[in-house]
C-alpha cells in the first residue's frame, strides 16, 4: 500500500505530461474542412515538429486545451503584426526556443543585425527550412536563394557566396552519409568491446560535424570548413575502420 502511495505522484505527474504533449490545434483544424490553411497544417503533421508533438501552440500562442474557438485562438496574432511570435523579426527567437544552438549562431551573422534593423530581405529560418516543414533546401536551391541578394546582379556585395554556400551544403552531406554508412555497418558489429570502441569513434566524428552546421547559421564558412574537414576525416577513418576489419 505504502509502494502505491509513493507512486500516486508519479503517475499524476506523467498524466499530465502526457496532457500537455496533446495539442488540440491540429485535431480541431484537421476535423474541420473549413479551417484555413489546410497545407500549412499537413506540411506540420508530416514534419519533425508534427512526429515531436510541437503543437501550434508553441510557435504561434493560443490554449491548444480546448476545443472552444474562442478561447483556443485567445491572443493569437497575424503573422504580419510586429508582436507576434511567428512575424519574420521574431521567428529567430520563437524558433530559438527549441534550436538553440543555431539561433545563437544566427545572432552572430550580418543577417541578424539587419533583420533587426527591419531589412525585410534578410533570410530568417523559413527561407531555408519552411514555414513548419523542417525541409533542409537542396544545395542547388539554396545557392539560388544566397544569389537573389548575393548574385552578380545582386544588391549586397561578395557574389561568390552563392557557390560557397552550395559546397559547403554539399560537404554537410556528404559527411552525414559517410557517418549513416558507418552507422549502419555499426549494427553488424558482435563484439561488445570493438563495438563501443568505434562508437565512441562515431560520436567524434559527429561532434565537428554538429559544430559545421551551427557555424553555418552564422555564416562563418571558413569556421564551418574547418569543423567539416574535421568531420570528414573522422568519419573516413571510422570506415576504413570498418571496412578493413575483420568480421565480427
Amino acid at each position: 500500500m505504502r509502494i502505491l502511495m509513493a507512486l500516486i505522484p508519479l503517475f499524476l505527474t506523467l498524466g499530465t505530461l502526457q496532457a500537455q504533449m496533446q495539442s488540440n490545434c491540429a485535431d480541431c483544424h484537421i476535423i474541420n474542412p473549413d479551417a484555413p490553411a489546410p497545407g500549412h497544417l499537413s506540411d506540420w503533421e508530416h514534419s519533425a515538429h508534427g512526429r515531436n508533438q510541437v503543437g501550434c501552440e508553441s510557435c504561434h500562442g493560443g490554449d491548444a486545451s480546448t476545443f472552444e474557438s474562442f478561447l483556443a485562438h485567445r491572443e493569437i496574432l497575424a503573422s504580419r503584426n510586429p508582436a507576434s511570435p511567428v512575424h519574420r523579426r521574431n521567428l529567430p527567437a520563437t524558433c530559438g526556443r527549441c534550436h538553440t544552438g543555431q539561433f545563437v549562431a544566427f545572432q552572430r551573422s550580418q543577417h541578424f543585425a539587419l533583420l533587426q534593423q527591419g531589412d525585410e530581405r534578410t533570410p530568417v529560418c523559413t527561407t531555408c527550412h519552411g514555414d513548419v516543414a523542417a525541409y533542409l533546401l537542396s544545395p542547388r536551391a539554396l545557392a539560388g536563394r544566397c544569389a537573389s541578394c548575393h548574385g552578380e546582379e545582386g544588391i549586397v556585395p561578395r557574389p561568390g557566396r552563392p557557390e560557397l554556400a552550395r559546397e559547403m551544403l554539399e560537404g554537410v552531406m556528404e559527411v552525414r552519409s559517410l557517418l549513416d554508412s558507418a552507422g549502419e555497418m555499426l549494427r553488424h558489429v558482435r563484439d561488445a568491446e570493438r563495438r563501443e570502441t568505434l562508437e565512441e569513434a562515431y560520436h567524434q566524428a559527429e561532434i565537428p560535424l554538429s559544430e559545421a552546421i551551427i557555424a553555418g547559421h552564422s555564416f562563418v564558412y571558413d569556421q564551418l570548413q574547418d569543423r567539416l574537414g574535421v568531420a570528414r576525416r573522422r568519419a573516413t577513418a571510422l570506415l576504413e575502420q570498418l571496412v578493413n576489419s575483420e568480421p565480427q
